[in-house]
């Protein structure tokens, strides 16, 4: 049985282990989160080097990708220092391939959806995602600036968004981890730039930067996200979400990281190192992997 471990600096409430089975292949998907413990996390990897077929890191980015170039973030790459047997998966593979494919693979389901304005709270660190929603919607908002730094402009449009965002990577990739992990257990905070969530009928990306802010009702719209419980599934029921797009494949009630399921095909592969885009693809055609949809 071959074992993928994603070492997460979330919140060790939302730890799953889950065997899943690709083609006859058993694997054992352990994520295990470690509530911002940035040593415990560098030993563990440490520790588990060599013992794994590949590894996730959780709550972190490694690098984050814009067009053809990779930003380092390099209090990540710190803690994972060291590592030099088992392969490294911070999930960019699967949001330039499986997220940027979400509608093309979820279309049986769907059918072909068309959205007035889609709100990305976060974008940086999942741009496939963000292209993908904004060849389905007439306008798209992306809320890094508010959600992440505090500043209060929205960006409107992919070409704005990359402007923002070739100014800003040279320096977010200079951030502490203070600054660039986002919380342990995603709690939510007060509501805020709750017109953005309000005026649209798309929301989409990384569930916890989603829950920092959302209002209280969400009645009709549709929600593209990932790394979900059956908790977090049950709030956005309440709150009158009417489709839940799960870039990932849910387990046993979960849907993991892109993190994790990178990691999960990493070691399906077997090839002791990170996959291209163009391997990732073939994997996620030939194994039939696609987004979970649900009606509620």
């Amino acid at each position: 049985m071959k074992r993928a471990v994603s070492i997460s600096l979330g919140s060790s409430k939302r730890n799953k282990s889950v065997t899943i089975f690709l083609k006859g292949e058993e694997i054992l998907v352990e994520r295990i989160g470690l509530d911002g413990d940035v040593a415990k996390a560098r030993q563990m990897y440490l520790d588990l080097d060599g013992k794994v077929d590949a590894f996730g890191v959780g709550g972190v980015d490694l690098y984050l990708r814009l067009d053809e170039r990779e930003y380092p973030l390099h209090a990540a790459l710190k803690m994972v220092a060291g590592v030099t047997k088992t392969p490294l998966c911070d999930g960019r593979g699967l949001k330039h391939t499986l997220e940027r494919r979400v509608f093309e693979l979820a279309r049986p389901q769907l059918g072909d959806v068309h959205f007035k304005q889609a709100f990305v709270p976060v974008a940086v660190d999942r741009l496939g995602l963000a292209q993908a929603v904004a060849e389905v919607a007439d306008q798209t908002v992306f809320g890094d600036l508010m959600v992440a730094l505090g500043v209060p402009l929205p960006v409107y449009g992919i070409p704005a968004f990359k402007r923002v965002a070739r100014v800003m990577l040279p320096i977010v990739s200079h951030f502490p981890m203070s600054m660039i992990f986002y919380g342990s257990d995603g709690a939510e905070k007060e509501p805020k730039y709750v017109k953005y969530f309000e005026e649209s009928d798309l929301i989409a990306g990384d569930f916890l930067f989603m829950r920092k802010y959302m209002p209280a009702r969400l009645d009709g719209k549709t929600v593209v996200t990932n790394t979900t419980t059956e908790d977090n599934i049950e709030t956005l029921r309440q709150r009158g979400v009417k489709t839940i797009i799960t870039s990932t494949p849910r387990y046993d009630g979960r849907s993991f990281g892109t993190n994790m399921m990178e990691a999960v095909l990493t070691a399906y592969a077997g090839k002791g190192r990170r996959l291209s885009d163009e391997e990732l693809n073939g994997l996620i055609d030939e194994l039939g992997l696609k987004p979970e949809v649900m009606m509620l």
